[in-house]
């Protein structure tokens, strides 16, 4: 049987008022400016960037991930406005968290010992963020791009209680497992 290597990645991906915001500005990209591409997935915040795992051992990766994210417990996070990377992506912006920046930091370690992945350069210059528009930007038009998503408003709060992994699938990236973030220390023994 021939091995057949897939596309992942780790990601939060919140649910309700927040996911239906993101999706809204992605929508509005698009009517307006025919920017689609970031349509492909759910609005999500990268906590391990995209890697090749074989699909026959897809079980093997979730119980591994699911060993790791057991010991992690729900923290808050807050999204408030847009920025950008240069004219290439624009993005709603996260306000610095130490528990989103601890969880990322031992993510990558276990992903690059128990996975054998390699850390990539965006693992260690982790900039939290969810993408709003990328890849189908235009440099010319970027400037009337972010004229128009600065007059927009995104400020919310979210509580994570779960991450969750993604699959490429079909040319669209689809949550295939959550893992819940519920440690509790009070029920060590």
């Amino acid at each position: 049987m021939a091995k057949s290597i897939a596309k992942y990645f780790i990601a939060l991906v919140p649910e309700g008022k927040i996911q239906e915001e993101a999706t809204r500005l992605k929508e509005l990209l698009k009517q307006n400016f025919h920017l689609k591409y970031a349509l492909k997935s759910p609005a999500h915040v990268t906590i391990k960037m995209p890697f090749h795992w074989n699909e026959a051992k897809e079980d093997k990766l979730i119980a591994q991930l699911g060993g790791f994210f057991k010991n992690w417990k729900s923290f808050d996070l807050a999204f408030n406005g847009f920025d950008r990377f240069g004219k290439r992506v624009i993005f709603i912006a996260l306000k610095p968290s130490q528990d989103l920046k601890a969880l990322q930091e031992a993510l990558g370690y276990f992903t690059k010992t128990v996975l054998k992945q390699p850390i990539e350069l965006s693992d260690k210059a982790f900039h939290p963020h969810m993408t709003i528009a990328f890849k189908d930007i235009k440099p010319a038009k970027f400037d009337e791009y972010w004229q128009f998503i600065k007059q927009q408003t995104f400020d919310q709060q979210y509580q994570v209680t779960h991450v969750a992994l993604l699959k490429r699938l079909d040319g669209r990236w689809s949550v295939i497992q959550t893992f819940p973030l519920d440690f509790d220390k009070t029920s060590m023994p």
